[in-house]
């Protein structure tokens, strides 16, 4: 998947996707459910400052701002300028001062240290230099503090089958067999000592958690 056309996609759908991406769940794909879990995961406090690579229209926020309140800081990166319209429109409607939202590509980004977390729900795989990205993340993270990942992959149980039609639902949204058989996860596994793996959704989904020594 080339970056560009990732960009053309999500350029197309940025106005409506949150009305789009709803749609997963005529797939039996409860998106809310495992964006709730990224953030829990990165057991934020009041006042931390928290990266999200991929942000797209800002569905994440509301839930990250409860937890970090006014104290804290959230930054939101994107390689896509409408989505971060989107997200921008969002952060005024709901005046929250402490959104930063940053248009850059991933593996050019360059995070603040001292970070509190690091997540994505959906995105990271989109980039070819996934690995890179996540070894930058684990240097910028504090000691004891998180790299979360929400992302896809292929099905190696009885699911599989469906790949095709699966395939065929997230091509809109630029999402092929490539993004699918990238492994991230395998980069949070070689950085982080301490990390977690959970596969849902029939394994086309996992939850992958790094937490950065003391």
């Amino acid at each position: 998947m080339k970056e560009h056309r990732v960009v053309t996609a999500y350029r197309k759908y940025a106005e409506n996707y949150d009305s789009a991406v709803k749609l997963y769940r005529l797939l039996g794909l409860d998106i809310d459910k495992f964006r709730k879990m990224a953030v829990d995961a990165l057991e934020l406090s009041k006042g931390d400052t928290v990266v999200e690579l991929g942000c797209g229209t800002g569905l994440n926020f509301s839930r990250v701002i409860e937890v970090i309140g006014k104290e804290g800081k959230l930054i939101g990166v994107d390689i896509t300028d409408k989505m971060l319209d989107q997200a921008r429109n969002k952060v005024n409607q709901n005046g929250w001062k402490n959104i930063e939202l940053i248009h850059s590509d991933f593996a050019d980004y360059q995070f603040p240290k001292e970070l509190d977390g690091i997540f994505a729900t959906g995105a990271l795989q989109y980039s070819p230099h996934f690995d890179k990205i996540i070894k930058n993340g684990y240097d910028a993270l504090k000691p004891r503090k998180k790299f979360v990942l929400v992302d896809g992959k292929m099905s190696q149980g009885l699911a599989k089958i469906f790949a095709p039609i699966l395939l065929n639902f997230t091509k809109p949204f630029g999402a092929d067999k490539e993004y699918l058989k990238r492994q991230a996860w395998k980069s949070i596994e070689k950085y982080f000592e301490n990390s977690t793996f959970q596969e849902g959704w029939g394994g086309f989904l996992y939850l992958s958690v790094g937490t950065k020594p003391s």
